[in-house]
């Protein structure tokens, strides 16, 4: 579903709430409300990053493949949160698993298209690019934080 759904979806995100009103109508061009049922795969590692999510509501976890362990969640991601950088960096490939564990609606954003009109207007890469850098901090945090609950502190 794309049209003004998804443009009122865009404006109200945590990730898009402040862009100029002609930056949204571009991305909306390019993006489509669609959900997803509790347990459906967005993504596997390895495989190309064609999507940008903007989770409306829901929860996806992001997930790592261990070996002799199997899929591990690293991170959640609720309403109002963004799955997903790689479509933004080359090699454009995803680094992680993710699976809806609720029922999901996002707006998907077609990223070759996106990056085109990033790479036509600098003004809205350079805005795309601190959102995703923004993002990536976030979950940088949260690893930190997660790894030292993990290790404990030394006694």
């Amino acid at each position: 579903m794309t049209g003004p759904d998804v443009r009122a979806q865009l404006r109200d995100h945590c990730f898009t709430t402040d862009l100029p009103p002609e930056y949204l109508d571009r991305i909306a061009e390019h993006a489509r409300l669609e959900s997803f049922p509790a347990g459906t795969v967005l993504f596997t590692e390895g495989t190309p990053a064609e999507q940008l999510y903007l989770v409306v509501s829901g929860r996806v976890a992001i997930e790592l493949h261990v070996p002799g362990r199997g899929a591990q969640v690293v991170d959640t991601v609720d309403e109002c949160d963004t799955v997903g950088w790689s479509w933004l960096l080359p090699p454009y490939r995803w680094f992680f698993d993710a699976r809806a564990v609720e029922d999901v609606l996002a707006v998907v954003v077609d990223a070759a298209a996106l990056r085109s009109e990033a790479d036509a207007d600098p003004a809205l890469g350079y805005a795309l690019l601190q959102r995703v850098a923004a993002v990536m901090l976030h979950r940088l945090h949260g690893a930190r934080v997660r790894l030292a609950d993990l290790h404990g502190s030394p006694s």
